[in-house]
């Protein structure tokens, strides 16, 4: 959605539409996601000015875990239960929208059953269209090698500071 009052090529709340690379200068690094959430934690509790900073994912991987293999009973089952979903939501929708009446059990009936029947067929063909390969279901995660605190210039060396005072523990005091 466009706004009239947004300069080109901006989206509301000064960030850009297209992908752009990151800008700033580094004020922490991380091995873990977890870690860098924390840093920027640190920095939104001492009152640090976080529409300055950017974490950045660096030497991405896309992870994928073997979820287990492919039958075509789990393959059907799948198919079913996901085409009975989308046929109850039809019913559900015809009863309510289609009768005067109030709720119909009818039109839910129907549609479940359409459902169970396209939705097993649709999961066999793309099933049988493999033909044996990719036999198994897995799901993906993009990760990063680490994850890099970028700060703007006019703040990076307090950001720097606070950051530092975090890794030091609890006990490091406050910097004069």
């Amino acid at each position: 959605m466009t706004n009239p009052f947004t300069p080109a090529g901006r989206a509301p709340g000064g960030q850009p539409r297209l992908p752009t690379p990151p800008t700033g200068w580094p004020i922490g690094s991380y091995d873990t996601y977890e870690e860098a959430q924390r840093a920027v934690d640190h920095l939104a509790g001492n009152d640090f000015p976080l529409a300055d900073v950017t974490v950045v994912g660096v030497d991405l991987m896309l992870v994928e875990r073997i979820v287990g293999k492919l039958s075509w009973a789990k393959v059907l089952g799948t198919g079913a239960l996901t085409g009975a979903w989308f046929g109850l939501f039809v019913g559900l929708l015809l009863s309510l929208f289609g009768s005067a009446g109030g709720l119909e059990y009818t039109p839910l009936l129907v549609g479940i059953s359409a459902g169970v029947c396209f939705g097993m067929t649709f999961a066999g063909i793309s099933y049988a269209s493999a033909k044996g390969r990719r036999n198994f279901s897995s799901s993906s995660q993009l990760v990063a090698g680490r994850y890099d605190v970028l700060c703007q210039p006019r703040n990076a060396e307090k950001g720097r500071d606070l950051l530092a005072r975090l890794s030091l523990g609890p006990s490091a005091p406050p910097p004069a």
